[in-house]
């Protein structure tokens, strides 16, 4: 589970903020600062694996702010969320090392598809190994997205590609078929979003599905083709 602090003055828009993340799967909200002394205090304790940052605090800039967390988490990623729009910001915030920069106002599916693409990306890194492939590289970078949404039919609305490697690679993992209800349980995403992803690998004739009989309606279970 990717540890996520929110660092924004406003106290509703903190509370919205922390609502999209804990329905993103793979992520948990585990505290919320409103200025640049609680975030400092927060990350000292939390030890968070990632910061959503806004730069106007009322104490300090977000992006002086963001030096300074890191003198205290060097490890720690920062994905900025703000409503500054000046391009010389937006460098800066580059230079600094952000994952990604969202501009508000924005919705929550614009948020999930940052978090998704940083999980994928910077979490899945293989630290086990010494040396990283160029698929490595370019995961992180987002070539290896722009490179699969060219190839591969457009998915439905709502769904991401990142998840629906999640999906992918929890059939492939399975020692039997599974049922939408198990793949939400193990993603922490809810069952009609499972569902939604297992029929339309379904569509794409990429799982098998096998009707499981029992009291009340026939499950439909899924396990993916042979490749």
């Amino acid at each position: 589970m990717i540890k996520v602090l929110i660092v924004d003055d406003d106290f509703m828009v903190a509370k919205v903020h922390a609502g999209f993340i804990q329905r993103t799967p793979g992520f948990a909200v585990v505290g919320v600062a409103h200025t640049g002394a609680q975030a400092m205090a927060e990350t000292a304790r939390l030890q968070p694996d990632l910061v959503l940052l806004d730069i106007h605090l009322p104490d300090i800039n977000g992006l002086d702010l963001m030096t300074r967390l890191r003198e205290t988490a060097p490890e720690l990623d920062v994905l900025v969320i703000s409503a500054a729009r000046e391009v010389e910001t937006v460098r800066r915030a580059l230079r600094g090392g952000i994952v990604h920069y969202l501009i508000k106002p924005f919705s929550q599916s614009d948020l999930q598809e940052r978090l998704e693409h940083y999980r994928s990306a910077y979490q899945g890194l293989d630290l086990s190994k010494d040396v990283a492939e160029q698929s490595d590289v370019n995961r992180v970078f987002g070539l290896e997205r722009a490179e699969r949404e060219r190839s591969e039919p457009h998915l439905p609305k709502g769904c991401s590609a990142e998840t629906l490697r999640l999906v992918v690679d929890v059939l492939q993992t399975a020692d039997t078929d599974l049922a939408a209800a198990e793949v939400a349980d193990l993603l922490g995403m809810s069952r009609v979003s499972a569902r939604r992803y297992l029929e339309y690998l379904h569509d794409e004739s990429r799982v098998d599905v096998r009707l499981k009989y029992g009291a009340g309606r026939p499950e439909r279970r899924y396990a993916l083709k042979p490749a």
